[in-house]
């Protein structure tokens, strides 16, 4: 995904453009001033702080909102919270350029020019001024080589997570890397923001709520709508011509499918909860190579690294295995896991066989390894990206903040013999988990589940755009020092069970 400004043009690797404008303000005349940009950098300047100083004036007369719960433990001394997120570029990026569009779109949005205010123990957020040069950073590597710049990219996002941000200003950063790398031809935004300012759902939203498509400026962007949505209308209606053409016998059965339905949900419901708190107080997880010792919460910076997969190839293990793309991204993971896992004990072994134990052909783990994973579930509807439009050009409302459930699912940590069984496995545990309210249940005890479980030694993040599936790992490297060679197991995982389909004719 490309972010883009006014006349600033981004395009995706597949060729998609976006143009981020804003209809309620008049345009800048962004093509002079590329054009006077070594002249009138001062002119800039003073037309940037006069519309913040407009837009303080504005500020002055809305009252200050309460940080929510979530926020507020976000914002915990001893638990800082940040989100980091990649934003690549064909076309090189200009900064004077880009912190004009932001003074149009998302400084608009209250969260990005308040600050965060304790009065009496309460916290607020209070609308201020913002010196987009305090926000706005430039980095330059100062050579062309692509190797040096990959290398140079992934030390300058594991330098900021060394780093909280400073809370005198609003919670938030960008860091423009002008500098080609295999994600992006012209450059990269690195964006920075306090998780209290909200969660991903919100956040992406409103990236989208600040462009516009190339081929109609005057519109906000769409997202396609799932088939099984755009069926729900007809089946509705086929179930209330159903209902007026049946008996009694019928609605009997409906009836009593409707009350076991009833009850298997508070069952599994009963079940899940109680396992999660369980899991948090006295059940723990085995001690493994990649986990911290009992009661040691390591505050190391994280390490990220990231790579892209094609995303037909998780669609193919999708369709051949009658699963979902959560599945198999969940699947492999596990998969991965077991391989990198299998390595990992052979080495501390010392494993005479060690080139055939980091193939998997030996198997070095334990038996019954007990190993969790909590999955993030949003428990509400995105905002919508036309609300979050009219909220920064009209002052207008819409749903935000940090709305999240947790979903605790074990894994099979173990070398299987069909690789299929890895999304097969995974698929039952989550299709248990979508008839369960434990993701509604667990947003309501969030920090406690904070608490509970901490920061973990690993988090895997999947983001699918443009035929692209990337996978991004944060690791601690005090218990996960070769990153890149998990990463590289979980290639081969999919690559293993992909094959696998292929060879049994199973593509669907």
């Amino acid at each position: 995904m490309k972010l883009s400004n006014y006349t600033m043009e981004s395009e995706h690797e597949n060729g998609t453009l976006i143009r981020s404008r804003n209809q309620a303000l008049k345009p800048i005349q962004t093509t002079n001033i590329l054009k006077r940009r070594g002249n009138d950098d001062d002119n800039i300047k003073m037309k940037s702080t006069f519309l913040a100083e407009q837009d303080m004036m504005l500020m002055m007369a809305e009252k200050d909102e309460p940080v929510s719960p979530a926020g507020r433990f976000f914002n915990e001394q001893n638990f800082t919270v940040h989100i980091l997120a990649i934003l690549g570029c064909k076309t090189k990026i200009f900064p004077d350029v880009f912190k004009q569009g932001l003074l149009h779109t998302l400084l608009k949005h209250p969260r990005f020019s308040s600050l965060m205010v304790n009065e009496g123990g309460n916290l607020k957020w209070v609308r201020t001024n913002v010196d987009m040069d305090k926000h706005v950073i430039i980095a330059d590597m100062g050579d062309d080589d692509e190797v040096l710049a990959e290398k140079f990219v992934e030390d300058y996002i594991y330098d900021l997570t060394k780093t909280s941000l400073d809370k005198s200003k609003p919670l938030w950063e960008v860091h423009i890397i002008n500098q080609k790398t295999k994600e992006a031809e012209g450059g990269l935004f690195v964006f920075k923001i306090h998780h209290s300012m909200g969660d991903g759902m919100s956040l992406v939203s409103l990236l989208l709520a600040c462009t516009r498509p190339i081929t109609d400026p005057d519109t906000v962007p769409t997202l396609p709508i799932p088939k099984h949505k755009q069926n729900h209308n007809h089946d509705n209606q086929d179930s209330c011509n159903n209902k007026s053409s049946g008996g009694f016998i019928t609605s009997s059965l409906r009836w009593s499918k409707g009350v076991l339905w009833l009850l298997q949900l508070f069952w599994n419901t009963l079940v899940d909860i109680f396992l999660f708190l369980a899991t948090g107080f006295f059940l723990r997880d085995s001690q493994t190579p990649i986990r911290a010792p009992p009661f040691q919460q390591s505050s190391s910076p994280r390490r990220i690294i990231f790579r892209s997969f094609s995303l037909d190839d998780f669609k193919l293990v999708k369709n051949a295995t009658n699963s979902t793309i959560n599945d198999v991204a969940l699947g492999v993971t596990q998969a991965g896991l077991s391989r990198y896992l299998n390595r990992r004990y052979g080495e501390n072994k010392n494993n005479k066989d060690e080139g055939d134990s980091s193939r998997g052909t030996v198997n070095n783990l334990p038996n019954n390894i007990r190993l969790r994973s909590v999955l993030l579930v949003n428990i509400r509807p995105s905002p919508g990206i036309q609300d979050l439009a009219d909220m920064m050009e009209k002052n207008g409302e819409a749903e935000w903040g940090n709305k999240l459930g947790y979903v605790l699912i074990p894994l099979t940590i173990d070398l299987k013999e069909d690789p299929l069984d890895y999304i097969r496995q995974v698929k039952l545990q989550i299709d248990r988990k979508k008839h369960s309210l434990e993701a509604l249940s667990t947003s309501y005890i969030s920090a406690i589940v904070f608490l509970l479980f901490g920061i973990k030694e690993l988090m895997v993040n999947f983001q699918s755009y443009m035929k692209k599936m990337t996978i991004v790992l944060t690791v601690d490297e005090d218990r996960i020092p070769d990153p890149h060679q998990l990463c590289n197991d979980i290639e081969d995982s999919l690559k293993l069970i992909k094959d696998t389909i292929i060879e049994r004719g199973l593509v669907k």
